[in-house]
């Protein structure tokens, strides 16, 4: 069979398993053990965000006490084998062998254009998420507040903050910019900027059943959202496949990719008074706690990194997700809580999965795949096109045929960015028949922000 035909018959053959995967969902898992319903928790209550019943129900120890031991069953969305227990990976000549080391419970590298799983490790395994449920909470309301919008902090909206939470610094009484609030939670995972963005969507009920049905959208169907900032509550999970689908859909936004890139900005302080009496207001540096960002005196920067959201708490343990670019290729990777507890050992894994997936790209046969957003079939193929750009001035969603790179003069919070335009191709059934279609899903001007 010639080599075109045979990636065509591979190709199909990986979205019909998803496909039939997704429509038998709510059968075979759901008969595992009744769904059920979120409780509330010191961070927020869940009143009005039941999860969508045809997601797979998240089980206590999962979203309290994480098991060393993976389900006997798992969703096969994506494709068969990434509904299986262990390592997926199926090398062909001349790939190199997985990294040695590795303790993960889950993980998952994948093309961000083509959306193939290259592999992973119990891929839908539902565990705790910490901030990394922020790349949701992001995707769901970037698009609706513009970045200069002002608001002034109440003190009802820094109520029910979990202990010990993850903070900016927002003060009540004081006026932040949007701008402020996403670069408060891109950079310091702050859950203080995620509650007064929850209160200006209607409140963190309202915002978490907004996320529950936009992760439903992005067939993210491991994800049940309690809490928008990510803090430990009963019940509340996602996997690996589905924070690799939430980071491959906010990437489509040009202000996702900035705020997930930049290292370092001024935050605004207090409102106070000089010597002359005049009324000033005070700033202050933040940094990016993505180390494969920013560096670490253990762990270096890690070459065409650019994003995307790190998490750590007691029960899920350390999470990241990124986004890098080496010679015209993009890769996501996810890790979720490795067992072993070195400093920075999250981040080290990710490089070495990154580092793999570069060398094992196009010299492995995909176990898997992304499977485009519900609505994607309906989505424009015209090359450009990149809706939910909102909240942004102009010159957003240009999509260059191949990939680039160059160094470019900015002004943002960060420094000098690295532009990379990117555009790739995803399959799409279409709804009622075995029918692909190539679509442009672009991610394009995908910019690293250096100091």
């Amino acid at each position: 069979m010639p080599a075109p035909l045979k990636q065509t018959a591979r190709r199909t053959l990986l979205v019909t398993s998803a496909t039939l995967a997704s429509l038998a969902l709510t059968a075979p898992v759901s008969l595992a053990a009744p769904t059920p319903k979120p409780t509330a928790s010191p961070s927020a209550p869940v009143s009005g965000s039941p999860a969508a019943k045809d997601k797979a129900p998240a089980s206590a120890s999962a979203s309290t006490s994480p098991s060393a031991t993976p389900p006997g069953k798992m969703s096969s969305l994506g494709g068969a084998r990434l509904g299986q227990a262990g390592t997926q990976v199926q090398l062909a000549g001349g790939a190199p062998v997985l990294p040695k080391d590795l303790t993960a419970r889950s993980w998952i590298v994948a093309d961000a254009q083509s959306g193939e799983v290259l592999a992973a490790h119990n891929a839908h395994w539902r565990l705790p998420p910490a901030s990394t449920m922020k790349m949701l909470f992001a995707d769901t309301l970037l698009p609706k507040f513009p970045r200069t919008t002002q608001y002034k902090v109440q003190p009802k909206d820094l109520e029910d903050l979990g202990a010990g939470s993850s903070l900016v610094g927002i003060k009540e009484g004081e006026t932040y910019s949007v701008d402020d609030l996403w670069l408060g939670v891109f950079l310091r995972s702050g859950n203080d900027a995620v509650h007064v963005l929850s209160s200006m969507n209607g409140g963190v009920a309202e915002t978490v059943k907004q996320m529950n049905e936009h992760a439903e959208e992005l067939q993210a169907l491991d994800t049940s959202v309690v809490s928008p900032d990510g803090y430990d509550a009963p019940h509340q999970v996602s996997s690996a496949y589905d924070l690799t689908l939430i980071a491959r859909s906010g990437l489509q936004k040009k202000d996702f990719r900035e705020y997930s890139s930049t290292v370092t900005a001024k935050f605004p302080g207090a409102t106070t008074k000089n010597k002359k009496g005049k009324t000033v207001r005070e700033t202050f540096e933040i940094q990016n706690t993505n180390r494969l960002l920013t560096g670490d005196y253990d762990i270096s920067q890690y070459p065409g990194i650019a994003g995307v959201k790190n998490g750590n708490t007691t029960n899920a343990g350390a999470t990241f997700t990124g986004v890098a670019e080496r010679a015209g290729r993009v890769l996501l990777v996810t890790v979720m809580n490795p067992e072993k507890d070195d400093h920075n050992e999250v981040y080290k894994e990710t490089a070495a999965l990154f580092d793999w997936g570069f060398q094992a790209a196009g010299k492995v046969t995909p176990v898997g795949e992304l499977v485009p957003p519900k609505g994607a079939a309906q989505a424009s193929a015209q090359p450009g096109a990149n809706s939910g750009e909102g909240g942004e001035a102009g010159g957003a969603g240009n999509v260059s045929e191949k990939p680039v790179a160059g160094a470019v003069a900015g002004n943002g919070s960060g420094g000098i960015g690295i532009a990379m335009a990117i555009t790739g191709g995803v399959l799409v059934l279409l709804a009622g028949a075995a029918f692909l279609v190539n679509r442009r899903w672009p991610l394009p001007d995908l910019v690293r922000r250096r100091r």
